[in-house]
């Protein structure tokens, strides 16, 4: 048996054309264009990569994009002073602080000087309560991605056992929250649990996002069970090149899973694509108008 592919960047096309779609229907009855700041401090080079992605998928979809880009010697004062304009800019729904920033700057400070209406990325201590008590927020979009393409691939998550590997607060933790909102079962599991792959071979759902490359192996996954990979690896290759790897070691756990994503080509699209959707979201509820359906938690 060979698992299904779950293709995130088909997945992903679906979702901004689908926000794309409903962006066009907004400023045509309500006069309203979602607006999505993205705010680089610094020169990481994969940041840099990323925001440009991230302006011209918005550009993309109908929404106004702006970019404020920070020398990496920025003092917080400086950012936060920056922070509190887009918070007061009716013009800008969503606001995207690119993480990791420099070492000087205090991120739990900056990223909860956003107006959590306008936190997008989901990281805003009240949204994270909000997500924690089943109340309406805004969503991380990596676990928002991963929410979708399950329900998507299965329809009713209910009764389901996943386990979620990985306990971070942008993946790991809200991922379980989610996946708790949906009915399922759910165990949190990372590096110090005990007889880990025990643990995983009980799940219907396995969902990896611990930062180890190619960990969880073939035979740690049920027969059947369905692997979301959120792992992003860059490891050696011949010829002195590198490859990306996901968390789980893909050419063992495609033989026994039912479904799986592949990496690259599975969560990582779908990011984007729910940044996307979350900027929509916010414009919705900001201006009292209909959210888009399917597109939220």
């Amino acid at each position: 048996m060979t698992a299904t592919l779950i293709d995130g960047k088909a997945f992903a096309a679906g979702i901004r054309a689908r926000v794309a779609d409903h962006v066009t229907r907004i400023r045509e009855e309500a006069g309203v264009t979602p607006g999505l700041a993205v705010v680089l401090v610094g020169e990481d080079p994969a940041s840099q990569v990323y925001v440009r992605s991230k302006g011209k998928q918005t550009v993309e979809v109908g929404m106004a994009s702006f970019e404020h880009k920070l020398d990496a010697e920025t003092d917080e004062a400086t950012l936060l002073d920056l922070i509190a304009r887009l918070n007061a800019d009716p013009a800008v729904h969503g606001i995207l602080v690119q993480l990791p920033l420099p070492p000087h700057l205090d991120s739990d400070l900056v990223i909860n000087s956003i107006d959590p209406a306008k936190d997008v990325d989901g990281f805003h201590i009240s949204n994270v309560g909000l997500l924690g008590t089943g109340q309406k927020a805004m969503v991380p979009c990596t676990p928002l991605g991963s929410l979708m393409m399950l329900r998507d691939h299965h329809g009713s998550l209910s009764g389901m056992n996943a386990v979620v590997i990985g306990r971070s607060n942008i993946v790991g933790k809200p991922m379980a929250m989610l996946l708790l909102g949906d009915s399922c079962t759910v165990t949190v599991a990372h590096s110090r649990t005990k007889d880990l792959p025990a643990v995983v071979r009980r799940a219907d759902i396995v969902v990896a996002a611990v930062g180890r490359p190619e960990m969880v192996q073939g035979d740690w996954i049920k027969p059947g069970a369905t692997v979301i990979d959120v792992g992003i690896n860059r490891i050696p290759a011949e010829g002195g090149k590198t490859r990306l790897v996901g968390d789980v070691h893909f050419d063992s756990a495609v033989q026994v899973a039912g479904a799986i994503t592949p990496v690259p080509g599975g969560v990582g699209p779908m990011t984007i694509a729910c940044l996307l959707a979350n900027t929509l979201t916010a414009c919705c509820r900001a201006h009292g108008l209909v959210e888009p359906e399917g597109l939220t938690a």
